[in-house]
């Protein structure tokens, strides 16, 4: 039995733990950076594996170093851990026990996965020609967890720098269930907040000219927002802006003094992203001083673009296709407008990012989609998926060995 063959056994065979960890995790949902029960149920499941284990000091990661057999480079599989705020309504047996508070996103599988692979890669030991870092991140919803563990050493966690990672998220609609996707350079979009404040002078709802009403103005904003993006910024190379919070006023006959509104913005370049900073701001200063009102506009970077390095992409595009064949692959034809702080890992060292689709049914294009409280997941990509982080790992290793040498 070959390799490739040993490690399909062994992920076939795991598949009903790897469920039975997925349910686990999904009805004891944790958010942000702090995931006390997650993390004690991935110390558990990592248990007896032989890896050298490390759990973080601001938030409740765990980083676990496996060492091969043989020396050689080191790289990285990640997978995020924490839930969303959303009320489940997916009707599941195993559905979120915590009110408020859902796997949406699918990082419970992401966790599973990843154990999988953890313990595939201990099982064949042999196979590895240098070390593999295990990355269980919490914190992927918009808290930068990444980044809390890449100033914590993650990247260094096997004594130096990994030469290559690797990370996969599941879709629970738009790709077809149990194939793998991606592509090389930008993969996903940056992510950036936009926050607005206009400044006026209160009155009476009756008599508007005796006041600076900052209801119109920051109304006018949010259109004048979206014809920029439209006219200042090349469509090959757009920009995204939605407003998803808007307040003003407490009652209809009272102009307040104030209107604030905020903005998710993505972008798919550093360059449309530094445009986008000082256009944003310039426009919302403009646009209320020429109506007499004053305004605070700030523009707060969260995630940058998130790249595939071309050569790795390339890499576990082929990985996938060898492993499963070429039914099970299909290139990603354009970015996504998502965002993933595993860009600041590809920002520091090469790799690859990859979507693995996760419907529960056939119809896939009509599936709530990640994030919706109705999201639903397949436990029948568990096994593939850790054995896609598995092979990669391995043939990384073997990879980047001969890059080194060449």
């Amino acid at each position: 039995m070959t390799r490739s063959e040993a490690l399909r056994s062994d992920a076939q065979a795991m598949s009903d733990e790897l469920r039975q960890l997925r349910h686990q995790l999904h009805r004891r949902p944790e958010i942000g950076l702090h995931l006390p029960r997650t993390q004690e149920t991935v110390l558990a499941a990592l248990d007896g594996l032989g890896l050298e284990v490390s759990t973080g000091t601001e938030l409740s990661s765990v980083t676990a170093v496996l060492r091969g057999a043989r020396p050689g480079p080191a790289v990285l599989l990640r997978g995020d851990m924490d839930a969303l705020p959303v009320q489940e309504e997916t009707g599941l047996d195993y559905s979120s026990e915590v009110d408020g508070v859902m796997h949406a996103c699918g990082h419970d599988l992401h966790t599973a996965m990843l154990v999988g692979a953890a313990r595939l890669l201990a099982a064949h030991r042999e196979s590895l020609a240098g070390d593999v870092v295990f990355m269980f991140q919490p914190g992927e919803e918009g808290w930068d967890g990444a980044g809390y563990m890449l100033r914590e050493g993650v990247l260094d966690a096997a004594g130096s720098r990994v030469s290559s990672a690797y990370g996969m998220h599941v879709m629970s609609s738009a790709t077809p269930r149990g194939q793998f996707t991606t592509r090389p350079g930008t993969l996903m979009a940056a992510s950036d907040e936009l926050r607005v404040t206009v400044r006026g002078s209160g009155g009476h709802g009756s008599a508007p000219h005796l006041a600076r009403d900052p209801i119109t103005v920051a109304a006018q904003l949010v259109g004048d927002l979206q014809t920029m993006v439209t006219r200042r910024f090349n469509v090959f190379d757009p920009v995204v802006l939605t407003v998803g919070t808007f307040h003003a006023g407490t009652k209809r006959n009272i102009i307040p003094d104030q209107a604030e509104f905020s903005a998710t913005v993505r972008s798919f370049s550093a360059e449309a992203r530094e445009r986008m900073r000082t256009a944003s701001v310039q426009l919302c200063e403009s646009v209320a001083a020429a109506y007499g009102l004053e305004v605070d506009a700030e523009y707060v970077e969260e995630y940058p673009v998130t790249v595939n390095a071309p050569d790795h992409a390339a890499f576990a595009a082929d990985v996938a296709l060898e492993v499963f064949g070429a039914d099970r692959y299909a290139p990603q034809a354009y970015p996504q407008a998502g965002s993933e702080d595993f860009s600041r890992v590809l920002a520091e060292v090469p790799g690859a990012y990859l979507f693995l689709g996760a419907a529960p049914g056939e119809d896939h294009e009509t599936a709530p989609n990640n994030h919706s409280p109705r999201a639903e997941f397949s436990d029948s990509v568990l096994g593939d998926g850790a054995l896609l982080h598995a092979e990669l790992a391995v043939r990384a290793l073997e990879r980047d060995a001969a890059l080194a040498s060449a």
